[in-house]
């Protein structure tokens, strides 16, 4: 079975400073794999090469075993790429269904309404609530404004928004930080759950009890380059450390 996304000895320079170096690793389908590094590792360009926000000098970016090309985040997305950032496009003053229906809005019921673009509130609660179901996601009910909503609940709300319209591939830039205690559980419980709807997630963080707790593989990078990768099974936080910082450098 191939991987659902493969990055092929990508290269990615600014001027003179090279923030990639060649780098390849593979998603698999269920699978969460944990991108650490320290600041200027390249992770954050990374995620941008696979999301589409920045074009790799050279190198390939493979979904489900076909190469693609992206112009755009919209390209990746068409693709079934979707990526969270720590900072999200919620809308406060909006309800949870319809920030989840932000830009595909559903309308009626019947053609009159449909042709005068009245909203079909209900249709898209009911169906948030059956998204939610599915991925065994608690939250208040789809009618609560965001504003209403802990940190933690707005980042699961912008998780399950990428998963609930098709997304099989989710990028994850530091979901939990600056959260509390509580507000992070919600966030990580609900990667956890991920892998059984079969979702492929790269979880960024700086924190390592977070990238241990989720993580089924590991790869940290460090000055551009990937200098190792590993099965969670065969490290521990300690040796991750000391890899991201060269103290422990792999033969």
């Amino acid at each position: 079975m191939n991987p659902v996304l493969e990055v092929r000895d990508v290269v990615k320079s600014f001027g003179a400073v090279r923030a990639l170096r060649g780098v390849s690793l593979s998603l698999d389908q269920g699978e969460v794999l944990g991108l650490v590094g320290d600041n200027g590792a390249g992770k954050s360009t990374l995620v941008n090469v696979v999301s589409g926000t920045l074009r790799p000098d050279a190198g390939q970016i493979l979904v489900d075993g076909v190469e693609r090309t992206f112009e755009s985040p919209s390209e990746a997305r068409a693709h079934g790429i979707e990526t969270v950032f720590q900072f999200l496009s919620l809308v406060p003053t909006l309800d949870i269904a319809e920030n989840i229906f932000l830009n595909r809005e559903l309308y009626g019921p019947g053609p009159a309404l449909r042709a005068v673009r009245r909203m079909d509130k209900s249709e898209m609660q009911r169906r948030v609530h059956q998204g939610f179901d599915r991925l065994g996601l608690t939250l208040p009910s789809p009618k609560t404004k965001v504003a209403a909503l802990s940190g933690g609940q707005r980042q699961a709300v912008a998780i399950a928004r990428v998963v609930l319209w098709g997304s099989h591939i989710v990028l994850m830039d530091e979901p939990a930080a600056a959260l509390g205690v509580r507000q992070t559980e919600i966030v990580l419980s609900f990667v956890e759950r991920l892998k059984s709807q079969g979702v492929a997630v790269m979880f960024i963080s700086h924190n390592m009890e977070h990238v241990m707790r989720v993580s089924d593989r590991i790869v940290v990078m460090r000055l551009g380059e990937k200098v190792a990768d590993v099965p969670k099974s065969e490290t521990n936080a300690l040796e991750l450390v000391g890899k991201i910082t060269g103290a422990l450098v792999e033969r």
